[in-house]
């Protein structure tokens, strides 16, 4: 939102509290559509709305929607974590290795990866997919998440497992400790590679979204998800490991994939996490036993792009049409906040400025201190709520009058005393 565009601005006072209540007229920081024409086209979406609405109203028409071969699947923009699509998106199933997302990020915040890690027996005779480590082996462990993200490798997954938590069991420990933390309420882990080995291995596809946008704030963790092609030392061999990712959306598929997480077992079928970027438009797809994966995620992202852009709502910086004294051009947001709005929303927002009531006395005021918040709303839904920081001026701010007086002074000082 650019604040100096704000149209309207109703105040009332409630208990110790003013209310402010504004209608924005937000500003898009990105368009998923490109900035050529977007005036002409949003004169045209919004003509496109009217029609359709009008087509909408024949007896028998269905409205269109996106259809997906997921049993279960969610779409989440990555900075809000507003979910633009789900099918079952809580339905507790089995994930596959799409599990090896926890293992990942768990090692990268470790802060080992530059340790070697002594591959065990028990890392080599991990079933399924594998890079074909040897026992005794010494490797970085940097190369082992790449060759757990790129090529799925149990053995690494294993291997991962025993040195950042001492053992296998102890990893799990943490991996469960860390989906509490991220609010994963419907998942168990029970070992770091998503094989069928245990009942109670299991999540939902809005679970491993939580996971996948935790994650996509790391930046280690970004690049190697996005790595198309890795190699790593072979220790016993002349020539390197070279490992391709297997998510062929990344490396074929999907111009705009920026990376994600292949899943097979026999009785989860086929999981996929993967992520998208365009402009500032970043998405997370998963699906849960999806036959036609690839697909789903490439119509899930295009009709996200279509129908939605990225707007700021709320910029950082100073807040104004506050019009008290004690307040005026003395409180600001320490950061912004952006939404994906579709056009039909973006008339639809409103925010809100819950501020303290004015002490009567000014110096009561610390520097910094909470003056409020700003509550932001879709409609009658609240969708954000953000801190308004007081930030009075500084003792040594002086006023042109008080500095000219000073000069004054001091100069018919020098007079008198001269």
């Amino acid at each position: 939102m650019n604040k100096s565009e704000i149209q309207s601005a109703n105040i009332e006072l409630k208990h110790s509290f003013y209310v402010i209540t504004c209608l924005v007229p937000h500003k898009l920081v990105q368009t998923a559509k490109g900035d050529e024409g977007q005036s002409m086209k949003r004169i045209w979406v919004k003509l496109l709305i009217i029609v359709t609405l009008l087509i909408y109203s024949i007896p028998g028409t269905v409205q269109a929607s996106v259809s997906v071969s997921a049993r279960s699947a969610v779409l989440m923009e990555q900075e809000s974590g507003r979910v633009l699509f789900e099918k079952d998106a809580h339905k507790v199933s089995r994930i596959a290795s799409i599990t090896k997302i926890m293992t990942a990020i768990l090692a990268i915040e470790s802060g080992k990866l530059d340790e070697k890690v002594k591959v065990s027996d028990r890392a080599v005779r991990a079933e399924g997919s594998s890079v074909y480590l040897k026992p005794g082996e010494k490797i970085r462990l940097e190369d082992l998440v790449y060759g757990l993200m790129l090529r799925s490798g149990n053995d690494a997954a294993v291997a991962i497992a025993e040195h950042v938590g001492g053992s296998v069991d102890g990893f799990v420990f943490m991996m469960n400790e860390k989906a509490q933390q991220i609010g994963m309420t419907d998942t168990h882990f029970a070992n770091p590679h998503g094989l069928d080995d245990h009942e109670n291995h299991v999540s939902t596809a809005y679970d491993m979204a939580l996971l996948t946008r935790y994650a996509m704030n790391n930046e280690e963790y970004k690049k190697i998800s996005g790595t198309k092609v890795h190699r790593a030392p072979n220790p016993t061999e002349t020539w390197d490991r070279v490992w391709k990712n297997k998510n062929r959306l990344l490396t074929e598929k999907y111009k705009y994939s920026t990376g994600g997480k292949t899943g097979y077992t026999k009785r989860a079928k086929r999981t996929l996490v993967s992520t998208a970027k365009k402009g500032d438009f970043e998405m997370i797809a998963v699906t849960l036993n999806a036959p036609d994966d690839w697909n789903d995620h490439i119509q899930l992202f295009e009709t996200a792009f279509s129908d939605y852009d990225i707007a700021e709502i709320l910029s950082k910086g100073k807040v104004d049409r506050i019009k008290d004294s004690q307040y005026k051009n003395k409180v600001y947001l320490d950061h912004s906040f952006v939404y994906p709005l579709t056009s039909a929303e973006e008339e639809l927002v409103r925010v809100e400025y819950l501020l303290k009531k004015p002490v009567k006395d000014q110096r009561d005021i610390q520097d910094q201190e909470i003056a409020g918040r700003a509550n932001v709303f879709l409609e009658d839904k609240q969708i954000a709520s953000l801190p308004v920081y007081y930030k009075p001026a500084k003792k040594d701010d002086k006023s042109f009058f008080d500095l000219f007086k000073n000069i004054f002074t001091s100069i018919a000082g020098v007079i008198d005393h001269g």
